[in-house]
């Protein structure tokens, strides 16, 4: 996570809390290290940003202290909050996660009488869930698409035949079976969909891709209509 999400986390999650928030709980809910927030929280309250308290006894913000509402109609707020039970279908348990915090967030940011409407379940995604994949983090490929970073993984086709690739991941697609990674592939030297159900094994290498996510993303939505496997 960057460091400017990271910081409005913490402003969230301080927001949010009804009672002092520890670093460590604050670490914990963000996959980094108390050191971390320690650090964050000092850059913070240099930015002015009213975090009381301190190590040992939690952190809190000050009353009165918020951010810009949200300025949603009551439609535009059942579309993502339906967006989000549709992200709870995936397999991704990164998104799943973000997307239960982005619902406590729209929740926190309505007035009562509209809080509670939303409050009804009233909305329901429904069909069948994707399984999270064993042998990739989605979390790490939606990461390296962003840095434009390699990624090397040891592959089955529908034989059951194995190899290893490195790839340099452009893009996600969820299905309600599986999400398939859209890659150039540098064993085949062409685009690729790679189920995520037949990766078995994977891992960010140091090597990347500067400047070509967009033109291999281009080269794909051109390609639209003869869509290629992986082999």
């Amino acid at each position: 996570m960057r460091k400017a999400s990271r910081l409005f986390e913490i402003i969230q999650t301080l927001r949010l809390a009804d009672a002092p928030v520890t670093a460590a709980q604050i670490a914990a809910s963000l996959d980094v290290t108390p050191r971390s927030i320690y650090r964050d929280i000092a850059a913070l309250q240099a930015m002015q940003v009213p975090i009381q308290g301190g190590r040992g006894i939690g952190y809190r913000l000050k009353a009165g202290f918020d951010l810009p509402p949200l300025m949603f109609s009551i439609e535009e707020t059942e579309a993502i909050v339906l967006a989000l039970a549709l992200l709870d279908r995936t397999g991704d348990a990164g998104l799943k996660a973000a997307a239960k915090r982005v619902n406590q967030k729209v929740a926190a940011a309505m007035p009562p009488p509209l809080r509670h409407s939303l409050g009804t379940k009233a909305l329901h995604a429904w069909g069948a869930i994707a399984p999270t994949p064993d042998g990739v983090d989605l979390a790490m490929v939606r990461s390296a698409i962003r840095d434009e970073r390699k990624i090397e993984i040891d592959y089955r086709d529908e034989k059951g035949s194995g190899t290893q690739r490195t790839i340099r991941p452009i893009a996600l697609i969820y299905y309600s079976e599986a999400a398939n990674i859209v890659a150039w592939c540098e064993l085949r030297d062409a685009l690729r969909n790679f189920r995520t159900d037949r990766v078995t094994a994977s891992r960010l290498t140091d090597a990347f891709f500067k400047g070509e996510g967009d033109v291999l993303r281009n080269r794909w939505i051109a390609g639209w209509g003869s869509g290629t496997p992986a082999r």
